[in-house]
């Protein structure tokens, strides 16, 4: 795991398109794992501006979402996929049928969406970098405290927290899921490649526990310690409960000379 720690949010998300279009130099077919929430937004943004600049394409990648609400219609504004449409792939140019998001359509058994998702992700190679938030809980993806460290997609119900902390996103008395269908942590440590973006100091206690805590079920996103290949993306808020800031930003500033002289490092891809 490398922690890189930045002066604010912005630099966390400009640093994090950086690494998203290295990844489509080494890879112009990469498959992306994307996530939604409000810090991805900001990274979403800044590789639209790179593709509008002429920079970077995604025309041959292919892209899987952690998660979805169970019972809303994918065209639900607080849909995942509404909320991929709008603040990604509306704007660029990948081709829409090769975004994928674990939905389950009317009617459709519930139980069978997460295997059907798996055999996906395996017909199309894996997942190259996997996009990360980081939620108050420790959840990744809908992967909530408790969660098993070896799950696959499936079925999760919502904790109290992680409802009111979506809450804000519905209407009042509008219909807010109390399942969603989610990328499991095995599914998630699969990947080549993992990108955990977190900012604000609200984020601090669940960045200091999955970076430095225990590796542990109660934390999903400890699990990351164990991953060889994850960057940790922070801004100073996001960092401030870390006890072991000076060597973090000693490492970095190692990788940087080491990547200078040999070029960015990819694994497995």
């Amino acid at each position: 795991m490398e922690v890189i720690i930045f002066r604010d949010a912005a630099s966390v998300a400009d640093k994090g398109a950086e690494l998203v279009e290295e990844m489509l130099r080494a890879k112009p077919d990469a498959v992306f794992g994307f996530a939604t929430g409000t810090t991805p937004i900001e990274l979403y943004r800044r590789l639209i501006e790179r593709y509008r600049s002429g920079s970077l394409s995604f025309q041959r990648t292919r892209s899987f979402n952690l998660d979805e609400y169970l019972g809303l219609d994918a065209s639900s504004p607080n849909s995942y996929r509404s909320f991929m449409d709008r603040e990604f792939f509306d704007h660029v140019d990948i081709r829409k049928e090769n975004t994928h998001v674990p939905g389950c359509g009317s009617g459709e058994n519930p139980g069978q969406v997460g295997p059907r998702y798996e055999s996906l992700i395996r017909e199309a190679g894996g997942i190259d970098l996997q996009v990360l938030g980081i939620g108050h809980n420790g959840h990744v993806g809908f992967n909530e405290p408790s969660s098993s460290l070896r799950s696959r997609t499936r079925v999760k119900t919502l904790t109290r927290k992680t409802l009111e902390d979506n809450s804000r996103l519905f209407k009042s008395g509008e219909f807010q899921p109390r399942l969603a269908i989610t990328m499991g942590i095995a599914t998630i440590m699969d990947a080549r490649r993992i990108l955990l973006l977190a900012t604000g100091e609200h984020k601090a206690d669940a960045v200091a526990r999955a970076v430095e805590g225990p590796v542990t079920a109660m934390c999903p996103a400890s699990i990351l310690q164990m991953h060889e290949f994850t960057t940790v993306l922070l801004d100073e808020a996001a960092a401030a409960r870390l006890k072991h800031r000076e060597y973090y930003d000693l490492a970095h500033g190692e990788n940087e000379a080491l990547k200078d002289r040999f070029g960015a490092f990819y694994a497995r891809t």
